[in-house]
C-alpha cells in the first residue's frame, strides 16, 4: 500500500508539473497568442498522461484523480479503506507538482489564481469532460486494457479544445491549479463548482457503464488485482 500511495503521489505531481509548467512556458513563448499557448499546454499534458499511466499503472493503477479513485471503489476495484490513502496522496502530489513547476520557472511557490472560470457553461463543460474521461476508462479497461494510457491521453488532448473549461476533469488538479496564478490557474472561488461537476460526471459515467457493461464490477476488481499481482511479482 505504501508503494502504491507513493506512486499515486509522484505520478500526480508530475502530471501537475506538466500542466502548470507547460502553461507557463507556452504563455511566455507564444507572444500573446493564447491559441498557441493552449496548444503547447495541451500537447504536453496529453503526452505526460500517456507516459505516466504506462509508468505507474502496473503499481497503483495510475488513477492520479480522486474522481477515478471514488468511481473505482464504488465498483469494487479498490477497497473503500484504501480510497482515502489514494485521495490524500493525489492531492498532496498535485500541490507538490504545482510547487515544482513554480520553482522551475521562478514563480512564487504558491499564489491564489486570478484566472476566472465561472458560469454554467464552464461547470457543464466539467461535467461533460469528466463523464467522457470515465467513459474512456471504463470502456477501455473492460474491452482493451492495453489502450488505456493512449486513450486517456488522446481524450484529454481533445477535451482541452472541445470544452469551454479546457477539461480539468480532476478534483486534485482543480484544487492545486487554484494555487497557481499562471496560465493554467483557476480562481479558488470557482473551484468548488468545478469539483462538484467533476464528481457528478464521474458518477453518471459509472452508472451508465454499469448498465452498459453489466460485468463492470468484476472487471474492475480483476484490473486492480492484476496490478497488485504484478507488483508482488516484481518484488520477488
Amino acid at each position: 500500500m505504501g508503494r502504491r500511495a507513493v506512486a499515486e503521489a509522484v505520478g500526480t505531481a508530475f502530471l501537475l508539473a506538466a500542466v502548470v509548467g507547460s502553461g507557463i512556458m507556452g504563455e511566455r513563448l507564444a507572444g500573446g497568442n493564447v491559441a498557441i499557448a493552449l496548444l503547447a499546454n495541451t500537447m504536453a499534458t496529453g503526452a505526460a498522461l500517456v507516459t505516466l499511466i504506462i509508468t505507474f499503472g502496473p503499481i497503483s493503477g495510475a488513477h492520479f484523480n480522486p474522481a477515478v479513485t471514488l468511481a473505482d471503489a464504488s465498483q469494487g476495484g479498490l477497497a473503500w479503506r484504501e480510497a482515502p490513502v489514494y485521495l490524500v496522496a493525489q492531492v498532496a502530489g498535485a500541490f507538490a507538482g504545482v510547487a515544482a513547476a513554480h520553482l522551475m520557472f521562478g514563480e512564487p511557490l504558491f499564489s491564489a489564481s486570478r484566472h476566472a472560470r465561472s458560469g454554467g457553461a464552464q461547470t457543464f463543460s466539467e461535467f461533460v469532460a469528466t463523464f467522457g474521461l470515465l467513459s474512456v476508462v471504463w470502456s477501455c479497461t473492460r474491452l482493451r486494457s492495453a489502450a488505456v494510457p493512449f486513450a486517456v491521453g488522446a481524450y484529454i488532448t481533445a477535451a482541452y479544445w472541445f470544452t469551454a473549461s479546457t477539461s480539468f476533469a480532476n478534483p486534485a488538479v482543480t484544487l492545486a491549479r487554484a494555487a497557481s496564478d499562471t496560465f493554467a490557474g483557476i480562481r479558488p472561488a470557482d473551484a468548488p463548482a468545478f469539483i462538484a461537476a467533476q464528481l457528478a460526471g464521474a458518477g453518471a459515467a459509472t452508472a451508465f457503464f454499469r448498465w452498459l457493461l453489466p460485468s463492470l464490477p468484476k472487471d474492475a476488481q480483476k484490473v486492480v488485482v492484476e496490478h497488485v499481482q504484478q507488483e508482488r511479482s516484481n518484488v520477488r
